[in-house]
């Protein structure tokens, strides 16, 4: 069972608001379905959207951000638990450490770096868990572009497709993680 649900999404106050309104239902789900959010720990943007709805829906917050985040004034310092790392990539290890399945949100570089971060690994064997991108109003189309290009030119292979889930709405993040059944795929070298 999926319990800790480690969820990457923007830090940014400009995005469009469809992007909050997406962000808060997540939160509201994940707090009625009983499940811990694992993020980054951000007050502001997406984050701060998600956070602040588990926790107006009775749900447990786990942020987890690098001192020199918290020094700017910018940690959701009401999480239920805050952890303070050393740097990014200690932060990044205690989420991926902490979390049972993984979803991204709309994002800049660190959401698709963390997310591509635990798909590489998944790809690489070091673990099983879920991995889902949250395609709300076609947000990651032009990424699943690029990976369409990776499989056409044999960069990766095509059945590595098995090891993620795209999804339209927060809902069916959930309808995913209830069925989720590890992939069995071939090993990473052709």
């Amino acid at each position: 069972m999926h319990q800790a649900i480690c969820v990457y999404c923007s830090s940014s106050d400009a995005v469009a608001r469809t992007h909050f309104a997406v962000a808060e239902e997540m939160g509201a789900l994940l707090a009625q379905r009983k499940k811990t959010l694992v993020y980054g720990g951000g007050s502001i943007g997406l984050m701060g959207a998600l956070a602040k709805s588990v926790h107006q829906h009775g749900g447990r917050v786990v942020g987890v951000i690098p001192e020199f985040l918290r020094l700017k004034e910018i940690a959701y310092e009401d999480a239920d638990e805050l952890i303070v790392t050393r740097d990014m990539r200690d932060r990044k290890a205690e989420m991926e450490a902490r979390a049972d399945a993984f979803v991204a949100l709309p994002g800049g570089f660190g959401t698709l770096e963390e997310i591509l971060e635990v798909l590489t690994l998944k790809q690489l064997r070091t673990h099983q868990k879920p991995i889902v991108l949250l395609n709300s109003g076609g947000f990651f189309d032009r990424l699943l572009g690029v990976f369409d290009q990776l499989y056409e030119q044999n960069f990766t292979k095509r059945e590595y497709c098995l090891f993620y889930q795209v999804v339209k709405e927060p809902a069916e993040v959930f309808a995913h993680l209830d069925n989720y059944q590890p992939p069995a795929v071939a090993k990473k070298w052709y």
